[in-house]
């Protein structure tokens, strides 16, 4: 298993609850986390969980309720393009754009950086990493799919927030587990968020 850091991006589109609990579970896990919000996923974060971010001072006990964080968050601010993440020659294991907004699976499939997140998975994409995108909006219109299918052509997995439904469901947490636990798989990360099927 690969002990390279990952990158986590959250962007504006709503379920910032998949990314919340994602990151839980990396620094659970002892990964390094290389994190970037942007602004209107900062406004997502509070209007979805109640969390109030200063992205400019940003202090990542503010994610957990005030908890100490068990493992390493490497920060980057979203405009902050001399963050490690924007090269190439910063090796990671991956990335996840989580929830991922249609105007950044936009800039990415065009190539129109125009922040630390759209660059770093252009980085990814260039160098034949991982990135996963995990869009969360229903309908989706033509250009919306044409986008998603560009960015899938271009490499990148394609994983959707549909939690399923046949693995016992009882609560909200166990449809975000779900996800999460796809998420994880694409990373080739181990859990036990979920019974396989078939075992």
């Amino acid at each position: 298993m690969s002990t390279k850091p990952i990158v986590l991006a959250m962007t504006g589109a709503s379920g910032v609850v998949y990314a919340t609990r994602l990151l839980e579970l990396l620094l659970k896990s002892r990964r390094d986390v290389h994190l970037t919000i942007s602004a209107s996923a900062k406004q997502v974060l509070k209007q979805e969980l109640q969390i109030d971010l200063d992205l400019a001072n940003f202090d990542p006990r503010t994610l957990f309720g005030g908890a100490r964080v068990k493992g390493t968050i490497h920060y980057h601010h979203y405009q902050d393009f001399m963050a490690p993440i924007a090269s190439g020659s910063h090796l990671t294991a991956g990335m996840v754009i989580c929830p991922c907004s249609g105007s950044t699976v936009s800039a990415v499939v065009h190539g129109t950086s125009t922040n630390l997140i759209h660059r770093a998975a252009d980085v990814h994409l260039k160098e034949r990493r991982k990135l996963v995108l995990v869009p969360r909006e229903t309908p989706l219109s033509l250009v919306q799919l044409d986008n998603l299918k560009r960015a899938c052509e271009a490499g990148a997995v394609i994983l959707p927030a549909m939690p399923g439904w046949y693995h016992g469901v009882q609560s909200v947490d166990d449809l975000v587990d779900f996800v999460v636990a796809r998420i994880l798989d694409q990373l080739e990360l181990d859990h036990s968020l979920l019974r396989r099927w078939g075992s």
